[in-house]
């Protein structure tokens, strides 16, 4: 309970919008998770479960967020639906990772 209490109390901290960026940097993360499996690649099944408990925990609080400020169901569905059109497609930050690990390798390479 203490880790997901503190988990909650960060995810609380932060703003609307960063929560916006974060959810879409999960849903990435997860879809190279996907794509992992797919390829039949090694990967930690545990990581699919913590990934969609946090994006629900962070959909949660910015429903929270939305009821506080009186919008209703409906109209907040129109605001998702707004949200969803406007997110610029980007590369999951794992993904930035590997790119960038594998650059400094070939660096490395052409150095010596």
């Amino acid at each position: 309970m203490g880790k997901r209490e503190e988990e909650l109390k960060e995810i609380r901290t932060k703003t609307t919008e960063e929560l916006q960026e974060e959810i879409v940097d999960l849903k990435g993360e997860l879809f190279m998770l996907r794509l992992q499996r797919s390829a039949r690649n090694e990967f930690k099944s545990s990581e699919f479960l913590r990934m969609r408990k946090r994006i629900a925990r962070m959909l949660t609080v910015k429903r929270e967020r939305e009821l506080e400020e009186g919008i209703n169901k409906r109209i907040s569905r129109k605001l998702d639906r707004k949200w969803k059109k406007s997110i610029v497609p980007r590369p999951p930050p794992s993904l930035i990772k590997l790119r960038e690990e594998e650059a400094a390798e070939e660096a490395k390479e052409s150095a010596s």
